[in-house]
């Protein structure tokens, strides 16, 4: 999630401008735009612990992807993977925790 702290370092490491590397936290917030609405019509048909797990084993093939990213392209298409599952997932999570707690509560 702190990608634009570390814009120079990834920019450095991929042999791209910072400019380039931004595309990072942009591919990133595109994807959460998309993902969220998307993902979550789509899990309407499966149990939210089915989707919530679902959405965490994007999240983490995503970051996978983007640890071991040998090229630029391949770190953000990780980012976008991973960017997929993040709006859904807290959306169904807050209303899961919600069903956890009490009405009065």
């Amino acid at each position: 999630f702190v990608i634009m702290g570390v814009l120079p370092q990834v920019a450095g490491d991929f042999g791209v401008t910072i400019p380039t590397a931004g595309w990072l936290v942009s591919g990133y917030a595109l994807g959460v735009v998309i993902g969220a609405p998307l993902l979550t019509v789509l899990g309407t048909r499966v149990s939210r612990k089915k989707m919530l797990l679902f959405l965490m084993g994007l999240f983490i093939a995503g970051n996978a992807i983007s640890a071991a990213a040998p090229s630029f392209g391949l770190m953000l298409t990780g980012r976008i993977v991973a960017s997929l599952a993040h709006g859904a997932f807290f959306g169904i999570g807050s209303v899961v925790a919600a069903d956890l707690v009490a009405p009065q509560k």
